[in-house]
């Protein structure tokens, strides 16, 4: 699936011949006859309702009363009067308005949905995906944001918003983008909910929420796959597609750590599953693969380097099983963990808001995470804000990682360059840090603990789209139901003192699926750990990762030094933590890599660097 969206004018029409072909054939017009639509969408994929000249398109896996849409269109006296609408609709969709000569085009606040825009000539288009939108403009590859994408564990916000082409931009998570004859500019219409509500309350918010969620994505499909990993989070959906009447098939990952118990709980979920059919996937298949060369022509069609880079071949040969067995839609629990797990950031939150009823508990907290005493002082009583925490991180990028004695109670918990990055490498991701912090950016929410939820909720809400971008996807659609801002503004609804219970796990989700779940199941409280395949990757595909080091495209930017990366491939260290600062580096050189590749076929946008 994929469109363009196009002003109401002869510029836009003419652009509607390129946009052929590239995003697809089928077209929806304004009431001029002109093209405002351009692209490739399922007839379930899409609801569409008129109101005279007036139009509105939603895309994706959601539900809207027609009639009802078709009233409120036609009293809108501007396209503000839609963002009611839209905060009722449930499930993940791009939501498209024509009015009076303007256009909205807005994706999901995770940014799982998101729009791109860029200016054509003397007009702005806008697209689902900054990709194919770069080569419709011509843009030129970005290189200061191969640098950003680099930065471990990811680039902060703002900057891990950027478009790795220069020209083409991306919605904030909380805008949408108007279009019409005096300009564009993205308009802000969302704010976080007040986390005011109990437990009890909030889990109800969740769940009605939820169950929606995953009930209009079977709705949409006859078989619907899903994750069962074990963990709470897969667990919850498969039993919700259940419920919903779908036609289930779940799918499970042997661990190779014989101390991870997600097998464990995987059957005993299944066993309350009786009409569901089960996949079981043996341990041994190794991560990593993608980095040795494989389905480099898929890659090189991403919109950038893969965020969830190390396991691409895995999900690959997920969809070939699930596509055989007849499913379009796979659902995986990526967000849970965003939403319901405890950050130390909470701690702050909570001290801020009772500074002497929190006491025992942060002392209890602290105790048993072995933390300093001072680094918890100076953590609760810092105010800095966010810009000057930008600024702060600018000094550090270079530093060695903080230890794990230290309390992270920042904006954020910290990015580091990795330590094969070049000097000039590290100048330019500090300059640009420093960049972004004198703009003096807000944060997504005024606490940290919540900036932070939004921050990892947009960061996999990216990651998710970069995977449904690739073309090897063998039909099947990635769907994270707990990523979906009706879920998202929920589980932001429950009140701080509620969400750091101590000795609970993810205590709103297993509140929400009380009722839903077997009790025995929800009663888990380990988690799976995946640092064994992590190294068995980096061994079996040693040979494709240390080929990377050599002709290594961020080598001949001057951003990494091949060899030190080379000598830390062939000696990752004994620590699990240590593992994580491969995989940026790694992805975005395989995406550079593949990128040559697929334009082998296809020309590389004017100007960009061969």
């Amino acid at each position: 699936m994929g469109f363009v969206v196009l002003e109401d004018n002869e510029d836009g029409a003419a652009l509607a011949d390129r946009a052929l072909g590239p995003f697809g054939s089928r077209i929806i017009r304004y009431d001029s006859g002109r093209p405002w639509m351009v692209g490739d969408w399922a007839e379930d994929e899409l609801t569409l309702v008129d109101a005279g000249p007036r139009r509105i398109a939603l895309v994706g896996h959601s539900h809207m009363d027609p009639a009802h849409a078709r009233r409120v269109l036609a009293r809108a006296s501007s396209l503000h009067d839609l963002d009611q609408l839209v905060r009722t609709l449930p499930g993940s969709f791009h939501f498209l308005a024509t009015l009076d000569g303007r256009v909205r085009a807005q994706g999901s606040l995770s940014t799982a949905r998101q729009i791109a825009y860029a200016r054509i000539g003397a007009r702005v288009v806008a697209c689902d995906s900054p990709r194919p939108l770069a080569e419709l403009a011509d843009a030129r590859l970005d290189e200061d944001t191969l640098a950003l994408r680099m930065l471990t564990p990811a680039a902060p916000w703002p900057l891990r918003n950027r478009s790795m082409w220069r020209g083409v931009e991306q919605l904030p998570l909380d805008s949408w983008l108007e279009i019409g004859p005096q300009g564009s500019r993205p308009k802000r219409w969302w704010e976080p909910p007040a986390a005011d509500k109990p437990l009890a309350e909030a889990a109800r918010a969740v769940r009605e929420a939820l169950s929606d969620s995953v009930a209009v994505r079977v709705r949409a499909t006859g078989t619907i796959s899903a994750d069962l990993s074990g963990g709470m989070d897969s667990t919850s959906l498969c039993f919700l597609a259940a419920g919903a009447g779908g036609n289930l098939l779940t799918h499970h990952w042997q661990p190779l750590d014989s101390g991870n118990d997600d097998s464990f709980w995987a059957e005993r979920a299944a066993g309350y599953l009786p009409d569901a059919r089960h996949l079981s996937t043996p341990r041994g298949s190794p991560w990593f693969l993608a980095a040795t060369g494989l389905e480099e022509s898929a890659l090189g069609r991403a919109e950038g380097p893969l965020t969830w880079f190390r396991t691409h071949t895995h999900m690959a040969s997920l969809a070939r099983k699930v596509a055989a067995e007849g499913s379009r839609v796979h659902l995986i629990g990526v967000g849970g963990d965003e939403l319901f797990s405890t950050l130390p950031t909470q701690l702050w939150t909570l001290f801020h808001r009772r500074p002497v009823t929190s006491l025992p508990l942060l002392h209890r907290i602290r105790v048993g995470n072995r933390w300093h005493l001072s680094s918890m002082v100076r953590g609760l009583t810092d105010r800095s804000t966010f810009a000057q925490w930008l600024a702060s991180a600018a000094r550090s990028v270079d530093s060695p990682p903080s230890r794990s004695s230290e309390v992270p109670l920042g904006w954020n918990a910290g990015v580091r360059m990795p330590p094969w990055a070049t000097r000039e490498a590290v100048d330019l991701v500090r300059r640009l840090l420093h960049e972004a912090a004198s703009a003096d950016p807000q944060p997504l929410d005024p606490l940290r603990d919540r900036h932070q939820l939004l921050e990892a909720v947009a960061l996999s809400g990216c990651s998710l789209r970069e995977l449904n971008s690739l073309p090897s996807g063998h039909g099947v659609g990635w769907e994270a139901p707990f990523l979906d801002d009706r879920v998202l503004e929920a589980a932001l609804s429950l009140r701080i003192e509620d969400r750091v219970l101590r000795g609970r796990y993810k205590p709103l989700l297993a509140a929400a699926m009380r009722g839903v779940v077997p009790p025995d199941v929800l009663e888990r409280r380990s988690k799976g750990e995946f640092s064994a395949e992590v190294y068995d990757g980096l061994r079996q595909n040693r040979s494709g990762l240390l080929d990377l080091c050599e002709g290594s495209h961020l080598a001949r930017r001057g951003l990494v030094d091949p060899a030190a990366l080379r000598a830390r491939l062939l000696t990752p260290g004994p620590l699990a933590r240590q593992l994580g600062v491969f995989e940026p580096t790694l992805a975005v050189e395989a995406w550079l890599r593949a990128l040559g590749t697929h334009h082998d076929q296809h020309p590389l946008p004017a100007g960009e660097p061969q």
